[in-house]
């Protein structure tokens, strides 16, 4: 008689496990793998910054009522900063118009994006991947996890 294999699958912290190996699905594989080609492309680039909104101005675009662009620029002031970071988020679409959250002069933001390439005529812009406003609470890219703001001491010489 042939002998019969049995693989060992247990239940560890409601995931599923095979001889102590994770068993992950194709979607979440397929995330893992896109996840790490992404930063190992952008890493060196990515960035985040969080202030106080100094302007926001928003541009619409639309050529032959088929292809609409939303363009984004942002003005931020960091916190405990002199300085100000241009921000840009452009989003090209068909048919519908993008939308954007809405954000105002003194708002409280983080956002998170791709620093520009060095030598490139836009180099100290900002393209935006996310906002998230802390005053009303609303994220342009829904995100799970709460914001814990960190606070700064300052030293007086």
């Amino acid at each position: 008689m042939g002998k019969i294999k049995y693989d060992i699958i247990m239940y560890c912290n409601n995931k599923l496990h095979r001889k102590g190996v994770l068993i992950m699905s194709f979607r979440e594989t397929l995330a893992k793998k896109y996840a790490e080609a992404y930063f190992k492309k952008y890493g060196d680039r990515l960035t985040q910054i969080s202030g106080h909104v100094l302007s926001v101005k928003t541009t619409t675009k639309t050529i032959l009522w088929l292809f609409n662009i939303l363009t984004v620029d942002i003005v931020v002031k960091p916190e405990r900063s002199k300085a100000v970071i241009k921000c840009r988020y452009k989003v090209k679409k068909w048919f519908k118009m993008p939308s954007f959250i809405e954000l105002r002069q003194g708002h409280s933001v983080i956002i998170q994006g791709l620093k520009g390439k060095k030598g490139k005529e836009n180099s100290e812009v900002i393209q935006v991947l996310n906002v998230r406003n802390l005053t009303t609470k609303i994220d342009l890219i829904p995100v799970d996890q709460k914001v814990q703001r960190v606070q700064q001491k300052q030293f007086i010489k």
